[in-house]
């Protein structure tokens, strides 16, 4: 969630601190006991074993990756605080885990049921909708309808429910008495409840070994321990407040995330996802709740978290605190989701990720790549682009490796990098095969090789969430298509006028195989002088179409051309001054 507490300069700084410490603990590999060396992480007994490994925040260690059903994973994610605008840095986090589930949904069968809280209710939320002069509950629904929209423009898939926080609140004042009935939690004498830290013993700490305190100094003056936590915050004036047995009030931050959750999934949860800085305390929080509530000694059996996202040169995260950040419509401005969604495939979901136009620019580039190469294969597929003989063995044994390197890698803890760099490799060895010719040999040609490579790296691509044809709906669809029937018509007339522009001054013979003559060490055949206007006027509109994201390439005496979705010319300078 994207929650900041109200807190003195000191508390931030501690903050920082214990989010530094979770980063390196997380990095390094830390003890996979509690704090004061309680029960470690046990395997789900039992269950479905998917074959996958995945890196476990509970043990600091990559653990197989077992489901409590027979290909179902169930997944609770922390959603929004919807109180502004969300930003880049929260984009990362959802696209990469929006990757994840894509990888074990599309590519290994795995039914994902995902459910997710939005938080429409916590100090933030008042204090923007009071500058606002608006209400909570307006401001709110503005916000996550905003947040809703940003996802959707990043193709990042929704979830199975949504599920606010002001929807549950019954049910959160149910879950609260449960934990009290329990023994694991006290209400104090202004309305507040905590959490009793002491009562688990050493089983708090699952996450981190190190436990700061924790909380708002100006309301936990009756706290038994400091690191004690509020389940319930009794309501201060002017603040939104429900009913509760312990008087007028709203929830904790922690205890919605645990209770929304168990009541969708019980008590147990195969996967929770977040951000690496919810480890500490939201994450912990969660587990001691939810555990105090069930009675049991492991509810969530995994617990999934994801690098920050950094400017190129700070130390920081990205976040609205520090006044560093890029909302997603701004970054939309500049970039395309595919691009961003390539960006993210390129790192290690939970690695730190800097970024910058250059890292921007590499994921373009790749991207660029890859389309380049399926529009050129497909030419040959086409019979419009002529080549070298193919060793069409080697490509269908590259295929298979490719193949089977992707799906070794994404089941390493979903490592896409690796699985990127497999299908680079593989469309490197493509377009070393195609090689162009200016006049055809007769050389037996090889399609099928083509046809098999292009439609695994756009299935794979699509089950990953991106769409190299930049396909559109409805009618858009229909206005593409009918660009791309003008591109087309208008290449083929611009390939015709090139041919007659460079027809070469020597005789019917000579033009019909002009390499003869060069082949033999004569000189090359010069096209008329009184033509060469029009080879010109051939490049200048090859040149003016660039920019405007329809590129045009020459090979041999044809010409093939894609649609490009960066709305730039990603042909090399020595290319477009041919």
């Amino acid at each position: 969630m994207w929650h900041n507490r109200s807190r003195s300069s000191l508390q931030t700084v501690c903050r920082l601190s214990r989010l530094r410490l979770v980063v390196s603990c997380y990095r390094s590999g830390c003890s996979t006991a509690g704090a004061g060396g309680g029960q470690r992480w046990s395997p789900p007994t039992g269950g479905f074993d998917t074959g996958l490994k995945t890196y476990n925040s509970l043990t600091k260690q990559k653990e197989p990756l077992i489901l409590a059903r027979e290909r179902v994973a169930t997944w609770y994610s922390c959603g929004p605080t919807v109180y502004d605008h969300a930003h880049l840095g929260h984009a990362c986090s959802y696209v990469r885990f929006d990757i994840l589930q894509r990888i074990l949904s599309r590519l290994f069968g795995i039914t994902v049921i995902h459910a997710m809280v939005i938080t429409d209710i916590d100090d933030k939320i008042i204090k923007r909708s009071s500058e606002k002069d608006i209400s909570p509950t307006t401001l709110a629904r503005m916000y996550e309808e905003d947040f809703k929209k940003d996802m959707l423009s990043l193709k990042v898939h929704p979830p199975a429910v949504y599920l606010r926080v002001t929807d549950n609140v019954p049910q959160i004042v149910a879950f609260i008495e449960r934990i009290i009935t329990n023994g694991h939690a006290y209400a104090v004498t202004n309305g507040d409840v905590y959490f009793d830290i002491r009562s688990i013993g050493d089983r708090y700490g699952k996450l981190v070994t190190a436990v700061e305190p924790q909380g708002e100094p100006d309301r936990d003056t009756d706290k038994r321990d400091v690191r004690d936590f509020a389940l319930w915050k009794s309501s201060k004036p002017q603040e939104p407040y429900w009913e509760s047995p312990w008087g007028k009030g709203r929830p904790g931050w922690h205890i919605e995330c645990s209770t929304i959750a168990s009541s969708v999934f019980g008590s147990q949860l195969d996967i929770h996802s977040g951000g690496i800085d919810l480890a500490f305390p939201h994450h912990e929080n969660e587990i001691a709740q939810s555990e105090a509530y069930h009675e049991c000694g492991q509810w969530g059996n995994y617990f999934l978290h994801s690098g920050h996202l950094h400017l190129k040169g700070s130390a920081e995260k990205m976040s609205k605190s520090l006044k560093n950040y890029i909302t997603i419509k701004d970054f939309l401005e500049s970039y395309s989701a595919n691009e961003f969604r390539m960006f993210c495939l390129m790192t290690k979901y939970r690695a730190a990720i800097d970024y910058s136009d250059a890292s921007m620019n590499e994921a373009q580039c790749s991207l660029e790549t890859v389309v380049n190469f399926i529009h050129s294969a497909q030419a040959y597929m086409r019979a419009e682009l002529q080549c070298l003989p193919i060793q069409e063995g080697l490509l269908w044994e590259r295929l298979a490796e490719t193949k089977t390197g992707v799906l070794a890698a994404l089941a390493d803890d979903f490592d896409t990098p690796r699985a990127i760099n497999a299908v680079m490799d593989l469309v490197y060895h493509g377009n070393r095969q195609l090689q162009p010719v200016t006049k055809p040999e007769g050389h037996a040609r090889s399609p099928a090789v083509f046809g098999a490579i292009t439609s695994y790296i756009q299935e794979l691509f699509e089950q990953l969430g991106l769409d190299l044809l930049d396909r559109k709906e409805g009618s858009a669809a229909d206005a593409s298509g009918t660009l791309n029937n003008v591109v087309e018509q208008l290449t083929h007339f611009r390939s015709h006028v090139r041919a007659f522009a460079l027809a070469p001054q020597e005789t019917r013979s000579a033009a019909l195989a002009p390499q003869e003559s060069s082949s033999a060490g004569g000189t090359k055949p010069r096209p008329y002088p009184d033509r060469i206007p029009l080879l010109k006027a051939c490049d200048t509109l090859r040149k003016d179409l660039a920019p405007l994201g329809i590129i045009i390439q020459d090979r041999g005496p044809k010409s093939i051309w894609q649609i490009s979705q960066t709305r730039q010319s990603t042909l090399d300078k020595k290319e477009v001054e041919s």
